[in-house]
């Protein structure tokens, strides 16, 4: 009996074995996809779509791909890959850690939909376990559990995506109308004197005391 279970597209040829010479590459219609989707969003990305933006019709994407699902999962692949090559700071793990995020934070911001499928577990790819890599490289002087260093690196992300997500969607609050009266201790909060802004970014000491709980005893 025959294992039915189906090859990720990366242990895949980039196309068919049949049908006429292409005239696009697996590249092409990835870098079509990803361009749709930071133009107009990740509901924007159908095989129709990316098919009409390349030229062609939408039958002869599957000669490269069986589902739009192989296509979301190349996208994603793609995206992670300009993380490389990796940054290296000059202090020590940490610093880098820090620096490695920034560069996920810059990421998302570039392509707002990617947060959407970064978590897919299908869309693990080369370039995600490369990232994935590289960061255990980084901490392998960090004397701690192995799932502690995995918990961090998956932990980064989430702030990485946390933070892209908010900068995107997070609306101006107003209090206009509302009685604050009914709410002592937000009250009491507004009244505090201002105070200087810290050294650290929101996003640097986030990051920071993050790593420092989960690596450092």
């Amino acid at each position: 009996m025959t294992d039915a279970t189906p090859q990720p597209i990366w242990n895949r040829p980039a196309r068919g074995s049949r049908g006429p010479t292409p005239a696009h590459s697996r590249d092409d219609i990835v870098a079509a996809a990803v361009a749709l989707a930071d133009a107009n969003g990740l509901n924007a990305v159908s095989m129709r779509a990316v098919a009409a933006a390349l030229g062609t019709a939408a039958g002869t994407l599957y000669r490269y791909l069986s589902s739009r699902d192989d296509l979301l999962d190349l996208m994603t692949d793609h995206a992670i890959a300009e993380l490389s090559p990796y940054p290296e700071a000059s202090g020590g793990w940490a610093d880098t850690m820090l620096l490695l995020g920034r560069h996920q934070l810059d990421l998302h911001r570039r392509h707002p939909w990617l947060r959407d499928v970064i978590h897919r577990p299908t869309g693990v790819g080369p370039s995600a376990l490369g990232w994935f890599d590289n960061c255990l490289r980084v901490l392998a002087p960090v004397d701690c559990p192995v799932q502690a260093k995995f918990e961090a690196i998956a932990m980064m992300t989430g702030v990485a995506t946390l933070f892209a997500r908010s900068e995107a969607s997070a609306p101006a609050v107003s209090f206009a109308g509302i009685d604050l009266a009914r709410y002592p201790h937000l009250t009491a909060a507004f009244s505090q004197p201002a105070t200087p802004a810290p050294d650290q970014d929101l996003f640097e000491r986030t990051l920071r005391g993050l790593l420092s709980g989960l690596l450092t005893p």
